[in-house]
């Protein structure tokens, strides 16, 4: 595997963007290539079936492209698909979003209150809980769906009153009580950390699966000696393309981007 090849990143649309910002803020060098499959999204209303076979043909696409690594920048699709795309890319190492935050969460093996928050098919799901409980029984797991944070997201609601009170109204809920850490199982999210971090004082640790996973894959990338040396170059693809998109992937990614329209093999 070249060094100097592209990550990979994938997402239904727009969220895993903070995902190819984390990484572009920790390894500078870095090649990314992003893949928004804006024709199916949201995942989260679609059948796992077809997650799987999304997943599998857009993993196939990102292959071709000759990456190095493989990123599954969507819930859903992490909790669904992973399996799908290690088996359909076996030489390419794949990273999912949830596994590293899991990681992170329970590298101390004490008793502690785990809130999260995400969209419904996500806290649906319960992967979460599930992996987290496999790895330490004494984690007490609250899981709370907030399905309006992506929307108000997507549409610029990230500072102001409008932001403040949806956000308090999520986070003062009971199933929330008395938590130690809060997960943002969402790629959405990192775009409101600071006012969810505002809302707790510094009483609750903030866990955001964009900077987990950025620090995941640079471990990865130094164990196997494969950190990039030339200067970086991104390239985005979305399977549906949208100028309103490409603005709010613009606002997502942190700088000015082209979107190019790719019709994916069946």
């Amino acid at each position: 595997m070249n060094k100097n090849n592209p990550i990979g990143i994938f997402d239904s649309g727009i969220g895993g963007l903070t995902v190819a910002k984390a990484i572009r803020k920790l390894l500078p060098n870095e090649s990314l290539l992003y893949f928004g499959d804006t024709k199916h999204l949201p995942y989260g209303d679609k059948s796992e079936e077809s997650v799987k076979e999304f997943s599998q043909n857009i993993s196939s696409f990102l292959k071709e492209k000759n990456c190095k690594m493989i990123v599954i920048a969507c819930n859903t699709a992490s909790s669904l698909a992973n399996e799908t795309v290690i088996r359909t890319c076996p030489e390419i190492e794949v990273v999912n979003v949830i596994d590293p935050v899991v990681d992170r969460i329970t590298s101390t093996k004490g008793t502690s209150k785990i809130g999260i928050i995400g969209t419904k098919g996500t806290i649906n799901s319960g992967i979460y809980p599930q992996k987290i409980s496999v790895k330490n029984t004494n984690a007490e797991v609250k899981s709370l769906a907030t399905p309006l944070l992506a929307a108000m997201i997507e549409e610029g609601f990230i500072e102001g009153k409008i932001s403040e009170t949806i956000i308090h109204n999520y986070l003062n809920h009971d199933t929330l009580k008395e938590i130690d850490q809060l997960i943002l199982a969402c790629t959405h999210y990192p775009l409101i950390q600071n006012l969810i971090e505002n809302f707790y004082q510094g009483k609750v640790e903030i866990i955001d699966s964009a900077s987990q996973v950025a620090k995941h894959i640079k471990e990865i990338l130094e164990k196997n000696s494969l950190l990039s040396d030339k200067k970086a170059e991104h390239h985005f693809f979305v399977s549906d393309y949208t100028n309103s998109f490409e603005q709010s992937a613009k606002f997502f990614f942190g700088e000015d981007i082209r979107l190019e329209e790719v019709k994916l093999k069946p």
